[in-house]
């Protein structure tokens, strides 16, 4: 079995101004909107990173269960991890066998899409969700992914960044919910060079962190691969979204830039935050 970090969704309060600041600083390009999410009272807008992806979500009514995520959390942040596998199957009967909830049942037969969105109230951290694309070369890296549409592809940019390298769940207590999150997904836990438990994906790394910033618990921040650091650092000015030479600000999710492929300006160890 394997499994892939396929797309980070973060919830914001403007849909407009959060997509200024995403296709501004990371260089990105918006891809789809899904009119599907209106049952949720959201509204949406996808952007392609290499073949991985931010969505962001946005309340267009009062009671939303990302309404009430933005009071809990005190603004914008980092919402779902959502994750492609091969067997939804398994991992649906696994969820049950651990007592976890599935919060929605994303079965679309029609469009090659079974998936599975687990509660968070059971897992922690965050939405985890886990998604298998059933239709022809749907098991392919980087193959069709059905939440961002049929036509995603020839809107990738990947001058600035290439990729999604990790996810960073926070936490008071991050060794109890790395261990939830280790049950659920069923890989063993690992631990970085700076001692935080990680869990290695095929495509990809979730690392839990304590919580420092006094939000508690939930997505915190994500790793982009860095092709272009001056053009984000710039984008970042343009936008007040720069907090270090090392790391940008959108959406209320710290975007940690990490080395990818020769940059024109090397990150100060990055290798080593």
């Amino acid at each position: 079995m394997w499994l892939r970090l396929r797309q980070i969704a973060i919830v914001a309060e403007d849909l407009y101004q959060t997509g200024l600041d995403i296709s501004t600083v990371l260089g990105v390009e918006p891809c789809f909107t899904d009119p599907g999410v209106g049952v949720f009272g959201l509204k949406n807008t996808l952007w392609p990173v290499g073949t991985q992806f931010i969505e962001v979500v946005t309340p267009t009514q009062d009671g939303t269960a990302g309404g009430r995520y933005i009071e809990r959390r005190g603004g914008d942040g980092g919402y779902m991890v959502i994750t492609q596998v091969d067997d939804v199957q398994h991992r649906r009967q696994h969820a049950a066998e651990l007592g976890v909830r599935v919060a929605h049942d994303l079965s679309y037969p029609d469009e090659g899409h079974d998936g599975i969105q687990l509660h968070p109230g059971d897992t922690g951290g965050s939405f985890f969700e886990m998604d298998q694309m059933t239709m022809e070369g749907g098991d392919a890296e980087g193959g069709p992914w059905h939440p961002a549409g049929r036509n995603w592809a020839p809107y990738v940019r990947t001058d600035s960044v290439s990729g999604i390298s990790a996810a960073e769940l926070q936490s008071p207590e991050p060794s109890a919910l790395s261990a939830r999150w280790a049950s659920i997904a069923e890989i063993d836990l690992t631990t970085d060079v700076d001692g935080h438990p990680v869990l290695q994906l095929d495509n990809a790394a979730i690392r839990f962190v304590e919580d420092t910033d006094g939000r508690g618990e939930g997505l915190g921040g994500i790793d982009v691969i860095t092709e272009n650091r001056n053009a984000i650092l710039a984008g970042a000015d343009a936008r007040n979204c720069r907090v270090s030479d090392d790391q940008v600000m959108v959406g209320g999710l710290r975007v940690n830039l990490r080395r990818g492929s020769p940059d024109p300006t090397p990150i100060r160890d990055a290798e080593s935050r």
